[in-house]
Protein backbone atom coordinates (compact mmCIF):
# COMPACT_ATOMS: atom_id res chain seq x y z
CA UNK A 1 0.00 0.00 0.00
CA UNK A 2 1.27 3.47 -0.85
CA UNK A 3 1.92 5.31 2.42
CA UNK A 4 -0.69 7.95 1.53
CA UNK A 5 -3.59 5.59 0.74
CA UNK A 6 -5.43 5.00 3.99
CA UNK A 7 -9.05 3.99 4.60
CA UNK A 8 -11.01 6.43 6.76
CA UNK A 9 -14.19 6.12 8.77
CA UNK A 10 -16.98 8.34 7.42
CA UNK A 11 -17.25 11.53 9.45
CA UNK A 12 -14.27 10.71 11.68
CA UNK A 13 -12.53 13.78 13.07
CA UNK A 14 -9.12 12.91 11.64
CA UNK A 15 -10.35 11.66 8.26
CA UNK A 16 -7.94 12.66 5.54
CA UNK A 17 -5.11 13.25 8.00
CA UNK A 18 -1.84 11.36 8.25
CA UNK A 19 -0.35 11.01 11.72
CA UNK A 20 3.07 9.67 12.66
CA UNK A 21 3.04 7.85 16.01
CA UNK A 22 6.35 7.57 17.89
CA UNK A 23 6.31 5.00 20.69
CA UNK A 24 8.14 1.89 21.78
CA UNK A 25 8.12 -0.74 19.05
CA UNK A 26 6.01 -3.06 21.23
CA UNK A 27 3.47 -0.34 22.12
CA UNK A 28 2.41 0.97 18.72
CA UNK A 29 -0.69 -1.18 18.30
CA UNK A 30 -2.94 0.52 20.83
CA UNK A 31 -2.05 4.02 19.61
CA UNK A 32 -2.64 2.96 15.99
CA UNK A 33 -6.06 1.56 16.88
CA UNK A 34 -7.19 4.77 18.57
CA UNK A 35 -5.97 7.05 15.78
CA UNK A 36 -7.47 4.85 13.08
CA UNK A 37 -10.78 4.83 14.96
CA UNK A 38 -10.66 8.63 14.69
CA UNK A 39 -10.19 8.26 10.93
CA UNK A 40 -6.48 9.01 10.62
CA UNK A 41 -3.98 7.28 8.42
CA UNK A 42 -1.26 6.11 10.81
CA UNK A 43 2.45 5.71 10.15
CA UNK A 44 4.39 3.90 12.85
CA UNK A 45 7.74 5.33 13.84
CA UNK A 46 9.25 3.08 16.53
CA UNK A 47 11.38 5.45 18.60
CA UNK A 48 12.17 3.19 21.55
CA UNK A 49 13.48 -0.33 21.85
CA UNK A 50 12.68 -1.68 25.31
CA UNK A 51 15.21 -4.06 26.79
CA UNK A 52 16.94 -5.03 30.02
CA UNK A 53 19.14 -2.67 32.04
CA UNK A 54 22.89 -3.12 31.89
CA UNK A 55 22.81 -4.82 35.31
CA UNK A 56 20.00 -6.75 37.01
CA UNK A 57 21.75 -6.88 40.38
CA UNK A 58 20.33 -3.73 42.02
CA UNK A 59 16.72 -4.64 41.10
CA UNK A 60 17.14 -8.27 42.12
CA UNK A 61 18.64 -7.22 45.46
CA UNK A 62 15.71 -4.88 46.13
CA UNK A 63 13.14 -7.52 45.17
CA UNK A 64 14.76 -10.01 47.53
CA UNK A 65 13.86 -7.60 50.37
CA UNK A 66 10.29 -6.73 49.35
CA UNK A 67 8.97 -7.40 52.84
CA UNK A 68 11.00 -4.40 54.03
CA UNK A 69 9.21 -1.94 51.71
CA UNK A 70 5.91 -0.16 52.29
CA UNK A 71 5.25 0.81 48.65
CA UNK A 72 6.38 0.10 45.10
CA UNK A 73 5.74 3.12 42.90
CA UNK A 74 5.42 2.35 39.18
CA UNK A 75 5.64 5.17 36.65
CA UNK A 76 5.30 2.95 33.55
CA UNK A 77 3.87 -0.34 32.37
CA UNK A 78 7.40 -1.31 31.32
CA UNK A 79 8.48 -1.10 34.96
CA UNK A 80 5.54 -3.28 36.01
CA UNK A 81 6.44 -5.90 33.41
CA UNK A 82 10.12 -5.94 34.33
CA UNK A 83 9.49 -6.26 38.08
CA UNK A 84 6.95 -9.05 37.68
CA UNK A 85 9.29 -10.99 35.37
CA UNK A 86 12.20 -10.66 37.79
CA UNK A 87 10.00 -11.74 40.69
CA UNK A 88 9.02 -14.80 38.67
CA UNK A 89 12.69 -15.77 38.48
CA UNK A 90 12.72 -15.69 42.30
CA UNK A 91 9.55 -17.79 42.48
CA UNK A 92 7.23 -14.89 43.24
CA UNK A 93 4.99 -12.32 41.55
CA UNK A 94 3.38 -8.97 42.23
CA UNK A 95 0.10 -10.76 42.87
CA UNK A 96 1.79 -12.77 45.67
CA UNK A 97 3.75 -9.88 47.17
CA UNK A 98 4.12 -9.46 50.96
CA UNK A 99 0.86 -8.51 52.64
CA UNK A 100 2.01 -5.08 53.86
CA UNK A 101 3.36 -3.96 50.48
CA UNK A 102 1.16 -1.53 48.55
CA UNK A 103 1.35 -0.50 44.89
CA UNK A 104 1.01 2.93 43.31
CA UNK A 105 0.70 3.51 39.56
CA UNK A 106 1.15 6.65 37.48
CA UNK A 107 -1.12 6.47 34.45
CA UNK A 108 -4.04 4.41 33.23
CA UNK A 109 -1.92 1.98 31.23
CA UNK A 110 0.36 1.32 34.21
CA UNK A 111 -2.66 0.65 36.41
CA UNK A 112 -4.24 -1.59 33.76
CA UNK A 113 -1.08 -3.70 33.52
CA UNK A 114 -1.10 -4.24 37.28
CA UNK A 115 -4.78 -5.21 37.10
CA UNK A 116 -4.02 -7.74 34.35
CA UNK A 117 -1.34 -9.33 36.54
CA UNK A 118 -3.81 -9.75 39.40
CA UNK A 119 -2.15 -7.01 41.45
CA UNK A 120 -4.43 -3.96 41.22
CA UNK A 121 -2.92 -0.65 42.29
CA UNK A 122 -3.73 0.58 45.78
CA UNK A 123 -3.39 4.17 44.60
CA UNK A 124 -3.63 5.90 41.21
CA UNK A 125 -3.30 9.70 41.22
CA UNK A 126 -6.11 11.76 39.66
CA UNK A 127 -3.82 13.11 36.93
CA UNK A 128 -1.57 10.81 34.95
CA UNK A 129 1.70 12.56 35.79
CA UNK A 130 4.27 11.94 38.50
CA UNK A 131 3.68 15.34 40.12
CA UNK A 132 0.08 14.38 40.84
CA UNK A 133 1.18 11.21 42.63
CA UNK A 134 3.35 13.22 44.99
CA UNK A 135 0.65 15.78 45.67
CA UNK A 136 -2.12 13.24 46.35
CA UNK A 137 -0.15 10.39 47.95
CA UNK A 138 -2.58 8.80 50.45
CA UNK A 139 -0.25 8.57 53.46
CA UNK A 140 2.51 10.67 54.92
CA UNK A 141 5.82 9.81 53.27
CA UNK A 142 7.67 10.19 56.57
CA UNK A 143 9.33 6.91 57.51
CA UNK A 144 7.97 5.04 54.49
CA UNK A 145 10.37 2.79 52.57
CA UNK A 146 9.65 3.13 48.87
CA UNK A 147 10.88 1.15 45.86
CA UNK A 148 10.93 3.06 42.57
CA UNK A 149 11.66 0.84 39.53
CA UNK A 150 12.46 3.06 36.56
CA UNK A 151 14.10 3.31 33.16
CA UNK A 152 17.90 3.13 33.36
CA UNK A 153 18.60 6.43 31.61
CA UNK A 154 16.63 9.55 30.88
CA UNK A 155 13.92 9.02 33.50
CA UNK A 156 12.90 11.70 35.97
CA UNK A 157 14.33 11.73 39.48
CA UNK A 158 11.56 14.06 40.70
CA UNK A 159 9.74 11.26 42.52
CA UNK A 160 12.81 10.06 44.38
CA UNK A 161 13.89 13.60 45.30
CA UNK A 162 10.43 14.71 46.43
CA UNK A 163 9.76 11.64 48.56
CA UNK A 164 13.23 11.80 50.09
CA UNK A 165 12.66 15.45 51.04
CA UNK A 166 9.37 14.38 52.66
CA UNK A 167 11.18 11.91 54.89
CA UNK A 168 10.80 8.66 52.95
CA UNK A 169 13.59 6.17 52.47
CA UNK A 170 13.74 5.72 48.71
CA UNK A 171 15.41 2.95 46.74
CA UNK A 172 15.49 3.83 43.04
CA UNK A 173 16.65 1.06 40.69
CA UNK A 174 16.87 0.48 36.95
CA UNK A 175 14.27 -2.06 35.83
CA UNK A 176 14.60 -1.65 32.05
CA UNK A 177 16.25 0.49 29.40
CA UNK A 178 14.78 2.22 26.35
CA UNK A 179 17.28 2.49 23.53
CA UNK A 180 17.22 4.17 20.12
CA UNK A 181 16.38 2.01 17.07
CA UNK A 182 19.01 1.73 14.36
CA UNK A 183 17.08 3.51 11.59
CA UNK A 184 13.75 4.91 10.46
CA UNK A 185 11.36 2.32 8.99
CA UNK A 186 10.75 2.70 5.24
CA UNK A 187 7.10 3.93 5.40
CA UNK A 188 8.03 6.72 7.82
CA UNK A 189 11.08 7.66 5.77
CA UNK A 190 9.03 7.85 2.56
CA UNK A 191 6.27 9.93 4.15
CA UNK A 192 8.82 12.38 5.55
CA UNK A 193 10.54 12.64 2.18
CA UNK A 194 7.21 13.41 0.51
CA UNK A 195 6.27 15.97 3.18
CA UNK A 196 2.89 14.22 3.42
CA UNK A 197 2.44 14.20 7.21
CA UNK A 198 -0.08 16.31 9.13
CA UNK A 199 1.00 15.58 12.71
CA UNK A 200 3.61 13.71 14.72
CA UNK A 201 2.92 12.54 18.27
CA UNK A 202 5.35 12.01 21.13
CA UNK A 203 4.72 9.98 24.29
CA UNK A 204 7.93 10.76 26.22
CA UNK A 205 11.01 12.91 26.18
CA UNK A 206 13.02 9.97 24.89
CA UNK A 207 10.74 9.53 21.88
CA UNK A 208 11.51 13.16 21.04
CA UNK A 209 15.28 12.71 21.44
CA UNK A 210 15.42 9.46 19.50
CA UNK A 211 13.20 10.74 16.69
CA UNK A 212 15.46 13.77 16.27
CA UNK A 213 18.48 11.47 16.16
CA UNK A 214 16.85 9.21 13.55
CA UNK A 215 15.82 12.19 11.41
CA UNK A 216 19.32 13.66 11.53
CA UNK A 217 20.82 10.31 10.52
CA UNK A 218 18.43 10.06 7.55
CA UNK A 219 18.32 13.66 6.31
CA UNK A 220 21.46 15.34 7.61
CA UNK A 221 21.69 18.86 9.00
CA UNK A 222 18.48 19.99 7.30
CA UNK A 223 16.39 17.28 9.00
CA UNK A 224 14.08 19.74 10.75
CA UNK A 225 12.82 21.01 7.40
CA UNK A 226 10.98 17.71 7.01
CA UNK A 227 8.76 18.66 9.97
CA UNK A 228 7.87 22.09 8.59
CA UNK A 229 4.09 22.48 8.76
CA UNK A 230 3.70 19.25 10.75
CA UNK A 231 1.78 19.64 14.02
CA UNK A 232 3.86 18.49 17.02
CA UNK A 233 1.63 16.80 19.62
CA UNK A 234 2.82 15.85 23.11
CA UNK A 235 1.34 13.54 25.73
CA UNK A 236 2.21 15.71 28.75
CA UNK A 237 4.15 18.61 30.28
CA UNK A 238 7.59 16.99 30.46
CA UNK A 239 7.33 15.74 26.88
CA UNK A 240 6.19 19.20 25.78
CA UNK A 241 9.26 20.70 27.42
CA UNK A 242 11.50 18.37 25.44
CA UNK A 243 9.64 19.20 22.22
CA UNK A 244 10.34 22.88 22.79
CA UNK A 245 13.99 22.18 23.55
CA UNK A 246 14.60 19.97 20.52
CA UNK A 247 12.00 21.14 17.99
CA UNK A 248 11.36 24.70 19.11
CA UNK A 249 7.61 24.25 19.55
CA UNK A 250 4.68 22.11 20.61
CA UNK A 251 1.31 22.52 18.89
CA UNK A 252 -0.87 20.43 21.19
CA UNK A 253 -0.72 18.64 24.55
CA UNK A 254 -2.87 15.74 25.71
CA UNK A 255 -5.28 16.32 28.58
CA UNK A 256 -5.69 13.84 30.17
CA UNK A 257 -2.12 12.69 29.60
CA UNK A 258 -2.89 9.35 27.96
CA UNK A 259 -3.46 7.97 24.47
CA UNK A 260 -7.09 9.08 24.30
CA UNK A 261 -5.96 12.56 25.29
CA UNK A 262 -3.24 12.43 22.63
CA UNK A 263 -5.81 11.71 19.93
CA UNK A 264 -8.03 14.54 21.20
CA UNK A 265 -5.08 16.96 21.23
CA UNK A 266 -4.29 15.98 17.65
CA UNK A 267 -7.90 16.65 16.64
CA UNK A 268 -7.79 20.10 18.26
CA UNK A 269 -4.45 21.03 16.68
CA UNK A 270 -5.59 20.04 13.19
CA UNK A 271 -9.19 21.25 13.41
CA UNK A 272 -8.64 24.67 11.87
CA UNK A 273 -5.75 23.85 9.58
CA UNK A 274 -6.18 22.97 5.89
CA UNK A 275 -5.52 19.46 4.67
CA UNK A 276 -1.98 19.22 3.35
CA UNK A 277 -1.54 18.96 -0.41
CA UNK A 278 -0.83 15.40 -1.40
CA UNK A 279 1.85 14.62 -4.01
Amino acid sequence: MDVMEFPHSPGAELAGRTVVVTRAETQLGEARRLFERAGAGVIDLPALVIGPPDLWGPLDDALAELDQFHWIIFSSANGVEAVDQRLARQGGSLARRPGGLRLAAVGRKTAQRLETLGAPADFVPPAFVADSLIEHFPVSAWGQRLLLPRVQSGGRTLLAEAFSEAGARVVEVAAYESRCPSALPSPALLALERRSIDAITFSSGKTVDHTCRLLAASFGEAWMEHLAGVRVISIGPQTSRRCRERLGRVDGEADPHDLEGLVAACVRALRDGPLRDRP
